[in-house]
């Protein structure tokens, strides 16, 4: 490699602004890998745990690899490593999303991606601190320049990743404009060491960068369309929705045949519209029937069909939705399909974006009901004020430890404990906190996956609901698109166990239900025999999350 050493070279700088573009560029890389890992099998940190883990070991092997290299044509050796991080970056997701849906090798897919990533990133700081020799008049300047600009662009890549990418791409779309990043680097290096002949293959290298360059804008402009086509195949009906939000990715089908809608959150089905209406019944009419309901606080419930079977009850005052998700609830507020399921429930509704961990009261709305009487002056429908909906997009956890006042009702409908984020939320000390925010004679309702498929799960549940102080009632339900479904309804222990029993056998139902009675709620509260009985003892706490692994592990073995 031909080149003089100079005080000040143009060679170091595009060198190191080379290194702080691959440093932001294969960070993102490895989280949109993780990402993928999450959405495709779940438990978020176990997969950025592996996925930055492998990748890691990988640069390591690169490292020493890199050391098989001569001295010779290096410049031509970095281009060609940015033009396979380009290509093989932008392409990974496209091609881990299609092995999932269409073989049954999707893991040696993702792992061959994640660790031919690793391997790439690894080798472009060894071979730039070699090519910068000739360019640095110290050793230590060339660490220098070439370290700090590449921890300087993983800090770019993060802040990046966290409040753009993540926020408003696609993953597919995101990993194209990474790999333009890649690309653009492996062009000015071309440009500018060519005027030195320091690239001496010089036309194949320029073919490389052209028909990279045009496989990238091809899978560009098409890569929507592609996201599209591969998930549909993960689905049994057309897909009438999908959008990826800062903490889930969402997706609804519709089949036209049984005229059903199906809500997913990555890839779990969450309702269907055909059944849906036992589960939201039997989650919200049990506490609010037995007994005084003016105050109702709900947890998750973000698309608003709990909070739809709350306002039926013309007596309640006042309700918070807390849902971490600010697309959820605007997606159930907005989508047409969603506010004629959920009856407009969240129309109305005041959203207040929390984004500190500071609780704040928000403007609350009144939420109105056209009555069966009419206004003897106009002929019109009267209407009537039900309640006030204030909904939160913050976490359950957070609010509770700000929240103040007391609810009549707390109703949790959080997704199932499949990720750390989500078991805390199951946890004794979450529902300790809950039980402060309860007044003396409130009632608890939690859904709590499924007793058959999951038993370990549901059962763990209820042991650590009554180690946080509470009496319990389990009870079950078939829903036909989720088979057989648990709750539990819970009374603070202060109170004696007979009055907990006694109020849950109040005969009367005040509002219109579609399948949920007294009697079917008294059915509900019978199991058979030894489903309620199990060798485990374990406790979830927040910092022993037991139940995480019962639910990834010992749970869905008979589907």
């Amino acid at each position: 490699m031909d080149a003089i050493k100079r005080p000040f070279s143009p060679a170091t700088f595009l060198l190191a602004s080379s290194i702080f573009a691959t440093g932001l560029t294969g960070l993102v890389l490895e989280y949109i890998q993780a990402t993928i890992a999450t959405y495709v099998l779940g438990n978020s940190i176990e997969q950025y745990s592996l996925v930055i883990g492998m990748m890691l070991f990988m640069m390591g092997v690169a490292a020493s690899a890199q050391k098989m290299f001569t001295d010779s044509h290096l410049i031509e050796k970095f281009i060609l490593i940015e033009i396979l991080l380009a290509l093989i970056g932008g392409f990974s997701p496209l091609a881990v999303y299609w092995a999932f849906g269409a073989t049954a090798h999707f893991l040696p897919v993702q792992y061959f991606f994640i660790l031919s990533l690793g391997f790439l990133i690894g080798l472009e700081i060894p071979v730039v601190l070699r090519i910068n020799e000739a360019y640095s008049r110290k050793l230590s300047l060339n660490i220098e320049s070439v370290f700090f600009a590449d921890y300087l662009g993983a800090l770019a890549g993060a802040l990046l990743w966290v409040f753009v990418l993540l926020r408003y791409l696609p993953l597919t779309e995101s990993s194209f404009l990474l790999a333009g990043v890649n690309l653009s680097i492996a062009v000015a290096t071309y440009a500018y060491f060519r005027r030195f002949k320091a690239v001496r293959r010089q036309r194949i290298i320029f073919g490389f960068i052209v028909m990279a360059a045009a496989a990238l804008v091809w899978g560009y402009a098409n890569n929507r369309v592609w996201n599209f086509q591969l998930e549909q195949r993960l689905y049994d009906d057309p897909i009438v929705f999908q959008e990826t939000t800062v903490y889930q990715h969402l997706v609804m089908t519709r089949n036209a045949t049984r005229d059903e809608y199906r809500f997913f959150i990555n890839g779990n089905l969450q309702f269907s519209s055909l059944d849906e209406r036992r589960y939201h019944e039997l989650l919200v009419h049990p506490a609010l029937s037995a007994g005084a309901h003016n105050r109702v606080l709900i947890l998750g419930g973000g698309d608003g069909l709990a909070l739809r079977e709350v306002l039926k009850y013309e007596d309640v005052r006042e309700v918070t939705l807390i849902d971490l998700d600010v697309g959820m609830t605007r997606f159930a507020a907005k989508n047409p399909v969603m506010v004629g399921l959920n009856a407009k429930s969240l129309v109305d509704a005041r959203v207040v974006v929390i984004d500190s961990g500071a609780v704040r009261p928000g403007i609350v709305t009144p939420v109105f009901m056209e009555g069966a009487k009419t206004e003897p002056e106009t002929g019109m429908a009267r209407t009537t004020t039900v309640a006030t909906v204030n909904v939160m997009n913050i976490d359950a956890d957070t609010y509770l430890s700000a929240a103040r006042g007391y609810y009549d009702v707390v109703i949790i409908d959080l997704p199932d404990p499949s990720s750390i984020e989500l078991a805390k939320l199951y946890s004794r000390e979450f529902y300790e906190k809950v039980r402060k925010v309860l007044s003396e004679t409130g009632i608890m309702v939690v859904q709590a996956t499924a007793p058959f498929l999951a038993k370990e799960s549901f059962l763990c549940i209820g042991r650590t609901l009554r180690s946080a102080g509470w009496h319990v009632t389990p009870y079950h339900e078939s829903i036909p698109s989720f088979g057989d479904w648990g709750w539990y309804i819970c009374s603070n222990a202060r109170l004696s166990k007979s009055f907990h029993l006694r109020r849950l056998n109040r005969p009367a139902l005040a509002v219109a239900t579609t399948y949920y009675s007294p009697a079917v709620f008294a059915r509900a509260m019978v199991f058979g025999k030894g489903e309620l009985e199990t060798e485990h003892g374990a406790i979830n706490t927040r910092f022993q999350p037991v139940l995480l692994d019962l639910y990834l592990r010992a749970s869905w073995q008979y589907e």
